[in-house]
């Protein structure tokens, strides 16, 4: 193998994580360690927080649902220029940075719109990413660097944990933590927009045709198992993902290492994708991820039964190191499933676990409103999570026996 092959599949890989780690690790959850600071400063309550949560999943949804339907949409409108997918993910990567940066001008009433146009952008550059280095990386017979992708969102996650962590103990204010996480978001879309080039056509050329295992026949009843279940994780980890330091902060009142949390749990996410491309490729991918959810399940119990500085560590682990390993397994399962549509069912996936994270924030309202005191809603709203997480172990369990690979 030369080693300018060698260096390219690098390229491809390294591109994909940075453009998650944008999208997803700034994008979509940099709000989670600046919200401690929203509600320190006193531009926004535990309900309207819920809410504006919801706002940036409702825009994640509505993304992969274009995802889902361009392909429907483009066969019906033939004058619409092609769809260039690095072009595409370039210009979610500028937006995400421009609509960060906006978080930053405190006009409250423009945040909602601006976190549903941010969840827009995540998801198209998720979607696109996805689809685009996955089919780069098969054709130059490196399938196995796709888990290498999935870094990104975890890498997000630590440094945007790590800046939100000093500018607490500096005193910094949210608006500074978003223009900072702004300006970030771009230094990094720069650092790997060369890398993002092709045409419409040339990148559809490039997307190898994957064969459906001794021909079998995968209708839609499995498509949708497979959607639904995939749904489940985006509602079981969401309460966690959105709230964490705030849960932190309600069982462990004044502990130096509050915000350390969300850092571990990038960890995790990098953890877990590297060690998913070290997994060998002929093991069932519905096997994979229902370990994955009892362990994500399982990092949500011990936080609830041992609320203590090394419950919560632990728990932010195990959630954390299926989380990004979750999207590389349902992704190559799609890929298997449906090989000439990925893209397309790629967004169906996206959209349904939309739908499951959007779900997460107003259980969370309604709970804290019901409830006698925070603590006993928030325990009661991740309870519900990991009942979640384990009805979607058992769906895949379902599907291996139905549906069993040849």
């Amino acid at each position: 193998m030369s080693a300018s092959h060698q260096s390219g599949r690098w390229a491809v890989a390294f591109a994909g994580a940075v453009s998650l780690a944008v999208a997803m690790g700034i994008g979509r959850f940099a709000f989670t360690p600046l919200l401690p600071m929203m509600l320190h400063d006193g531009v926004i309550d535990l309900h309207g927080a819920s809410w504006l949560a919801s706002a940036n999943y409702l825009g994640y949804l509505a993304g992969a649902l274009f995802c889902t339907f361009q392909p429907w949409i483009w066969a019906r409108a033939p004058r619409l220029p092609p769809i260039d997918a690095p072009k595409l993910v370039r210009g979610g990567l500028v937006a995400t940075g421009l609509l960060t940066l906006g978080m930053a001008v405190p006009i409250a009433s423009s945040w909602p719109l601006l976190r549903f146009a941010a969840g827009v952008a995540s998801a198209v550059v998720f979607v696109y990413t996805s689809g685009w280095c996955l089919a780069q990386l098969a054709r130059m017979n490196a399938s196995a660097l796709g888990g290498a992708i999935y870094t990104g969102p975890g890498a997000g996650i630590v440094v945007s944990g790590l800046f939100a962590s000093g500018m607490v103990q500096w005193g910094g204010s949210a608006q500074t933590g978003w223009a900072i996480f702004g300006v970030l978001a771009f230094v990094l879309t720069a650092c790997v927009r060369r890398t993002f080039h092709g045409t419409a056509s040339a990148v559809a050329a490039a997307a190898p045709v994957v064969a459906t295992q001794g021909g079998a026949v995968h209708g839609r009843t499995e498509i949708g198992c497979l959607a639904l279940a995939y749904g489940l994780a985006g509602f079981g980890y969401i309460v966690t993902a959105t709230f964490l330091p705030v849960i932190a902060r309600q069982a462990l009142p004044g502990s130096p290492w509050l915000d350390m949390f969300w850092p571990i749990f990038g960890l995790g996410v990098m953890l877990g994708a590297l060690l998913a491309t070290r997994l060998r490729v002929t093991l069932d991918m519905r096997l994979l991820l229902a370990g994955c959810y009892l362990a994500q399940a399982a990092g949500i119990a011990i936080g609830v039964w041992s609320p203590s500085l090394a419950g919560f560590a632990i728990g932010s682990l195990l959630l954390g190191i299926p989380f990004t390993a979750i999207t590389f397994f349902a992704m190559q399962e799609v890929r298997r499933l449906r090989p000439q549509l990925a893209a397309s069912f790629m967004g169906l996936l996206t959209a349904v676990y939309g739908i499951g994270q959007i779900a997460g924030p107003p259980m969370v309202a309604l709970l804290l409103r019901s409830s006698s005191n925070t603590g006993e809603g928030f325990t009661l709203a991740l309870e519900i999570a990991a009942s979640g997480l384990l009805a979607g172990a058992l769906l895949y369990l379902a599907m291996l026996r139905l549906w069993p690979r040849r």
